[in-house]
C-alpha cells in the first residue's frame, strides 16, 4: 500500500463566524473514520506559534527554514491506501469536513517505513 499526504495551507481554511466547532467535529469524525478503516497513519496541524529552525549536520541551529522556502503551515494527514483513487476519495471527505480544498501528494515507496 502507498502512503499519501493530504494537506492544506492555514490560510485556505476560512471558517464562517460561529462554525468553528462544527468544522472541528466534522474533521475529527473523518479522522475517526480513517482510524476505524485502518488507513490512518498520522495527522495534525502545524503549531504556527512556534517558529521553525534549521538544524545542520554539525548540530548548528538557525532560526527559520531553507532560504527561499515557504514555511509550512496548516493541516496534514497521512493515510496508507491501496490506490490513488482511494486517496482522492479520502481527500474529498477531508475537504468537505475542513471546508477547503486539499492537496494530495504520494510518498515514494520506502521499504524501511
Amino acid at each position: 500500500m502507498t502512503k499519501y499526504l493530504i494537506s492544506f495551507p492555514g490560510e485556505a481554511m476560512v471558517i464562517p463566524e460561529g462554525e468553528f466547532e462544527a468544522v472541528v467535529e466534522s474533521s475529527h469524525a473523518v479522522i475517526e473514520e480513517a482510524k476505524a478503516a485502518g488507513v490512518y497513519v498520522f495527522g495534525g496541524g502545524i503549531n504556527e506559534g512556534v517558529g521553525p529552525v534549521l538544524v545542520a549536520g554539525d548540530g548548528t541551529v538557525t532560526e527559520g527554514t531553507y532560504p527561499g522556502h515557504t514555511v509550512p503551515n496548516g493541516g496534514y494527514t497521512v493515510l496508507e491506501l491501496p490506490s490513488r483513487e482511494a486517496a482522492v476519495e479520502w481527500a474529498a471527505k477531508i475537504a468537505v469536513a475542513c471546508r477547503c480544498s486539499q492537496e494530495l501528494r504520494e510518498f515514494q515507496y520506502d521499504p524501511a517505513s
